[in-house]
């Protein structure tokens, strides 16, 4: 009985995901980054802490390949400069952080704001690879809000959240738990 009811949940959210189903499509964002690695659970503690500097680029390439859901490989750089905290300790010496992901995004605005036209919101979830000191990889979730520019939908400005846990946390010195923010232009390509 409970396979019936998974069964007819899944066929309903399916054709609610397909009802909505615009016109596929590839995304390409560009815009800045910035790290919140200060070993605490919250996303917003000591903002003056966070790390924003040198060219703290994003990259982004998003594919929408069935109205509500879409695929993002992203890349994102930035550096921690000598004399900030992380994880509590002095750094005593600069030190790179790149990042690359790749998320399944559900953008479920439309269900909580069916009349606005230009404010989408999503959730996404996926995989990543990241360096600071060492290399690891981590379990990515996080959501965003998309906001159009124009009615046509071909430009708009994206903030996103994504929280990071790494695989190999307790033996990772730096190469842990962190907060990756992103404010990005959208383009759409086709």
């Amino acid at each position: 009985m409970k396979k019936i009811y998974l069964l007819l949940a899944v066929l309903f959210i399916q054709s609610n995901v397909f009802s909505q189903m615009e016109e596929d499509g590839w995304y390409l964002s560009f815009g800045v980054n910035a790290i919140n690695n200060l070993g605490t659970q919250s996303p917003i503690n000591s903002p003056d802490d966070w790390y924003f500097n040198s060219v703290p680029a994003t990259l982004s390439a998003e594919f929408n390949w069935a109205g509500n859901f879409s695929i993002e490989p992203s890349l994102s750089y930035n550096q921690i400069k000598s004399g900030k905290s992380l994880d509590g300790g002095q750094l005593d010496k600069d030190y790179d952080y790149i990042a690359l992901d790749t998320h399944v995004k559900y953008y479920f605005g439309k269900f909580l704001l069916p009349k606005s036209n230009r404010i989408e919101l999503y959730a996404n979830a996926g995989l990543g690879f990241f360096h600071i000191d060492e290399t690891n990889i981590s379990a990515n979730l996080g959501g965003g809000i998309l906001f159009w520019l124009s009615d046509k939908k071909n430009i708009a400005l994206r903030a996103q959240t994504i929280s990071k846990f790494a695989f190999n946390h307790p033996k990772s010195g730096f190469d842990n738990n962190h907060f990756l923010y992103n404010l990005q232009l959208v383009f759409k390509m086709n």
